[in-house]
C-alpha cells in the first residue's frame, strides 16, 4: 500500500508517546554542550552543515586563542578568525556570520542578560536579522542559550516525521514548527531533549538509509509497516 495511504488521521497525540520511547531508548542528551550562553550562540553558527565533532575542534582553536568571546571576535581580524574555525568547515562565511552576531550583541553591551530580557517574538526577529541566522539558527539560540520554549525543526525532524506519516509535509519551517509546538506542552526542558533525541535517532537508526529492526518507534512508523507488508 501506498505510505501517502497509510498515514493516520487525527495522530498528533502521539507525539508525546514518540518522545517518551525515544528517551527510553537513548536517556537524556544534555544538549547543549557548551559552558555559556555566547558558547552555545557561536555553536549554532559553526554547526551549520557540519558535525558537531568539527564544531568542537572549532571552538577548542577559539577557546585557545581567547577569542570565545563577542568583543574578541569583533577585534579579530576575519582571515585569523577563520583560520581557528576551519574545522568546522565554510570558515569564510562562518567567520562573516560570528563577526555579525557578536556585533549584534555588540549593541547591547555584550549584555546576554539584557538581550534576553526581550520577549521571545521580538527578540527571533531581531535574531533573523543577523546575517547568517536563519530559522533554525535562531530557534537553537532561543531554546538552548535564551532558554525559550522554542521548538527546533531540522532535517532529521522531517525526515523522522514525515516517515512515521506525521506532521504537515514539505519543507515549510513554520508549518512543522505549529505541528510540535500546538500539541506539545511548551516546556523548554521538553523541546530541549525532544529536539536532542530526534537528532540521535536521525544518526543512529534513523538515517538516509534508515536501520529499522532497531527502532523504538517501528511499529508507529507508516514506512516500517509499509516496508514489512503490515
Amino acid at each position: 500500500m501506498p505510505l501517502s495511504k497509510r498515514c493516520p488521521s487525527g495522530s498528533r497525540n502521539l507525539l508525546l508517546e514518540i518522545y517518551r520511547r525515544l528517551y527510553g531508548h537513548y536517556g537524556p542528551q544534555h544538549w547543549w554542550p557548551a559552558e555559556t550562553p555566547w558558547e552555545v550562540m557561536a555553536g549554532a553558527i559553526l554547526t551549520q552543515a557540519a558535525a558537531w565533532v568539527n564544531v568542537e575542534k572549532a571552538l577548542a582553536n577559539l577557546k585557545g586563542a581567547g577569542a570565545l568571546a563577542p568583543r574578541a571576535l569583533r577585534e579579530l581580524a576575519h582571515q585569523e578568525l577563520a583560520a581557528l574555525i576551519r574545522p568546522s568547515g565554510y570558515y569564510k562565511a562562518k567567520a562573516s556570520k560570528l563577526k555579525a552576531l557578536a556585533e549584534f550583541v555588540g549593541r547591547y553591551g555584550d549584555d546576554l542578560a539584557g538581550l534576553f530580557s526581550e520577549a521571545t517574538p521580538g527578540l527571533r526577529e531581531k535574531l533573523l536579522e543577523v546575517h547568517g541566522i536563519g530559522e533554525e539558527t535562531a530557534d537553537s539560540i532561543l531554546l538552548y542559550a535564551a532558554r525559550r520554549p522554542v521548538f527546533v525543526v531540522d532535517a532529521y525532524t522531517r525526515r523522522i516525521f514525515s516517515r512515521l506519516c506525521l506532521g504537515p509535509g514539505g519543507d515549510s519551517y513554520p508549518r512543522w514548527q505549529g505541528f510540535f509546538m500546538e500539541d506539545l506542552p511548551p516546556r523548554e526542558g521538553l523541546f530541549n531533549e525532544y529536539h536532542a533525541l530526534l537528532v540521535r535517532h536521525g544518526k543512529e537508526l534513523c538515517r538516509k538509509k534508515p536501520r529499522c529492526h532497531p527502532c523504538p518507534v517501528k511499529n508507529l512508523c507508516a514506512f516500517f509497516l509499509s516496508q514489512n507488508g503490515v
